[in-house]
């Protein structure tokens, strides 16, 4: 394979993991490569888009390449942060959204252990956005965090309250990832014909006290 190409599609594999970011060992068996080449190219292409002045940027945060912003510009993704309509989420972000969506108040563990992946990131990053917030304190060691959705959450998706939160495939768009979207409704526990109310009566009793 060519350098130029190995580039592209490392460039591309980054893109499409979002937030998440992928391990060097990972990219290395997309390319069938070993890590060392994967390392040096991605140096090389950090250097290259320095040099040529490109509005995004590969890192690395805990062994895992992303690509991300570059911190100068953040004025003016705050402004963008400031309308969350006119964000696009990510895949990783859709799939959090929906799990606390219809399992809140849910802590991150519990995210995570449904979706199989660390989602600490993208949680953070729904904070941001005003669509998750922090609902209180799960019993246990430790007091971890309880989350939940916000009513920004509601305008997001056009909704008057959660009684008219949908199955999930109505609000998002999981069409080219039927499989992952069945393996997804079954370990959420959500039965097709019918959403558990549970997570709902405990937000509107939230949104009530707030009231």
């Amino acid at each position: 394979m060519e350098p130029r190409e190995r580039k592209a599609i490392i460039e591309g594999l980054l893109f499409a993991a979002g937030e998440e970011g992928l391990h060097p060992k990972e990219i290395a068996e997309y390319l069938e490569t070993d890590v060392r080449t994967v390392r040096e190219t991605i140096r090389e292409m950090q250097e290259e888009w320095r040099q040529a002045g490109r509005g995004v940027q590969i890192v690395e945060v805990a062994q895992v390449y992303q690509m991300t912003t570059l911190p100068e510009h953040s004025p003016y993704f705050e402004k963008l942060a400031q309308a969350p309509n006119r964000s696009v989420l990510s895949r990783a972000a859709l799939e959090t959204l929906a799990i606390i969506a219809y399992r809140q108040p849910i802590t991150r563990m519990e995210v995570e252990e449904v979706r199989g992946v660390k989602s600490e990131r993208t949680i953070q990053s729904l904070l941001r956005k005003g669509l998750v917030k922090e609902v209180g304190r799960a019993e246990g060691l430790g007091r971890p965090i309880l989350y939940g959705t916000t009513r920004e959450f509601l305008d997001y998706f056009g909704l008057k309250s959660l009684d008219e939160l949908p199955m999930p495939d109505t609000i998002f768009d999981w069409a080219e990832w039927e499989a992952e979207r069945k393996e997804l409704y079954r370990r959420l526990g959500v039965d097709r014909d019918a959403v558990s109310e549970t997570a709902i009566s405990t937000e509107e009793d939230q949104m009530e006290e707030e009231r």
